[in-house]
């Protein structure tokens, strides 16, 4: 080993994780600790040939591990890396043990923690995990209420978790994490803790106004506008019925368009809307007059009574008179020309 390079300090040693069986980082240290320039080589044993790493990561230019997606990764296969230490004209080889990755897998955190209340004093958890081989997976469980100091935690082989017995006076906080187990892997990687979950008192008052800041919502804000949507589709179904209805069941004309011209324009001069000749309108003129007959009533019997029923002697008639009648209506007219 040439002067230079005993200088540099070596990594450690190369650390693989396999995510979730999505993708394969492999780290070999940081910036602050590398001096030298290093790369990567892997294989697979009786298998592949040696294949250099095709994506570096790399931490302010310096090349700090390795991404291998998918396509990349083989399970079940021993799998070998060695890096290539440079620095001027000097190199060092690291090689790494011979490695399976089925035992390298850290699956990710479980999502969906839901509780349920089973009885009076039981409670029910269940989650649901993002990787793909569920039956691979065992979990593990931690809670503690708010008057609790430490975690207690429990293995759990399914996706349910069932605690047996709370205290309504108390609040709970609930972690779920998950591992491979051992009938596909032999490995100590867990998953980071999931989003916690909460029961309890205070978890209850928060999802009454969470549930109010929800109503809420559908009351002030979607009930008006499917409201609104709703009114503008009947609009648009009224228009397209009326059409419908047009053509089925033609309206019946209006007649008194037709006669607007004679009482706006003629103000209901017949003739003249028409179109008579003034010759033919004046000779349906009358060219005579009429003498002008007056008529007057006279007052009733029984308020004017005659002279001669007072002195018992009929009046006198003068002579060129005309002779009174013998019987009188109740009413005397008298009718004069001129």
């Amino acid at each position: 080993m040439g002067p230079c390079l005993a200088a540099a300090p070596s990594p450690s040693g190369v650390e693989c994780v396999l995510f979730n069986e999505e993708y394969m980082t492999c780290m070999w240290g940081s910036r602050e600790t590398l001096t030298a320039n290093y790369s990567l080589y892997y294989w697979y044993e009786n298998r592949s040939p040696v294949v250099e790493c095709k994506h570096y990561l790399q931490d302010q230019g310096v090349s700090i591990g390795c991404y291998f997606n998918r396509s990349e990764i083989i399970q079940f296969q021993p799998f070998r890396v060695l890096i290539n230490a440079s620095l001027g004209s000097r190199t060092l080889k690291i090689l790494s043990k011979p490695m399976e990755l089925q035992d390298l897998v850290k699956p990710e955190a479980p999502v969906n923690l839901t509780i349920r209340n089973m009885s009076s004093n039981q409670l029910q958890l269940t989650w649901t995990s993002p990787y793909p081989k569920a039956q691979c997976l065992e979990h593990a469980v931690k809670y503690k209420s708010n008057k609790d100091t430490n975690w207690t935690e429990h293995q759990v082989k399914g996706d349910i978790f069932s605690f047996p017995s709370v205290d309504y006076e108390k609040y709970y906080t609930f972690y779920v994490r998950s591992k491979i187990n051992s009938y596909c892997g032999s490995t100590q990687l867990w998953s980071e803790w999931s989003v916690p979950v909460v029961w309890g008192s205070n978890s209850t008052s928060k999802g009454t106004a969470e549930e109010q800041l929800h109503w809420f919502w559908i009351h002030t804000v979607l009930i008006p506008i499917a409201s609104c949507l709703l009114l503008l589709v009947l609009v648009v179904l009224l228009v397209r019925m009326e059409r419908v209805w047009v053509i089925l069941m033609p309206r019946i004309p209006n007649p008194s368009k037709n006669f607007d011209e004679l009482f706006i324009t003629h103000n209901g001069n017949f003739q003249e809307w028409a179109g008579v000749p003034k010759d033919v309108v004046e000779s349906f003129r009358p060219n005579y007059s009429e003498n002008i007959c007056y008529v007057s009533e006279l007052p009733a019997k029984d308020s004017c009574e005659p002279l001669w029923e007072s002195s018992n002697h009929p009046p006198s008639v003068m002579p060129g008179a005309p002779a009174a009648p013998r019987e009188h209506s109740p009413y005397k007219n008298s009718y004069v020309g001129v």
